[in-house]
């Protein structure tokens, strides 16, 4: 029996990162966000939404600024069911894979579920440690959890803290905010609420 079909089912916490910087057939990249926050809802049920952002794009000059946010909820459904439904959402909002790290009209980010690691420790300790280069060039071809680019984005961090601070990363083993604590305060600083 794989290690997936082993994982604990029961109702647990799940944390997910959402922007976009394109408009899409909802309006702005803030009219996106919003009404998919509500698509979100309308799936999973009660959602703890964080403030809106508004963050440089990511690489520098890849285009316009961001509107990010995190959603805390809950689900009993596996991992790979909850990215599914949240692939099905991005493409309600014409989201587009073409360029890593490209331009979007919606970005929806499984960031954990509870404390799982996916698929393993060692992959994603490998995945966590490579360069920025290679991050840019490298698409995993199964899921990570929790999401290998946490603990160095400020742009995932701000908003997640507004709902999840005390969520604690079951291999580095510090809170949302001790993550964001060692991030420098110009990343921090960058994410600037807009709602």
């Amino acid at each position: 029996m794989s290690q997936y079909a082993e994982q604990d089912m029961s109702i647990r916490p799940v944390l997910l990162a959402l922007g976009g910087n394109l408009d899409s057939p909802a309006g702005s990249p803030r009219e996106t966000v919003v009404a998919a926050i509500d698509r979100i809802a309308q799936i999973f049920g009660e959602i703890a939404p964080s403030r809106l952002y508004a963050t440089p794009a990511f690489p520098d000059g890849s285009g316009p600024d961001y509107v990010n946010a995190a959603l805390r909820l809950t689900s009993d459904l596996p991992a790979r069911d909850i990215l599914t439904q949240l692939h099905k959402v991005e493409a309600e909002f014409a989201r587009l894979r073409q360029l890593r790290w490209g331009a979007r009209t919606l970005d929806v980010d499984l960031i954990a579920v509870g404390d799982e690691v996916w698929p393993d420790a060692p992959t994603h300790d490998a995945w966590r440690a490579l360069s920025a280069t290679q991050q840019q060039q490298q698409t995993p071809q199964e899921l990570i959890l929790p999401h290998p680019r946490l603990q160095d984005r400020a742009f995932v961090l701000v908003p997640l803290a507004d709902v999840a601070a005390q969520w604690r990363h079951p291999i580095l083993g510090q809170s949302v905010v001790e993550m964001l604590d060692a991030l420098p305060v110009a990343a921090r600083a960058e994410v600037r609420p807009i709602a």
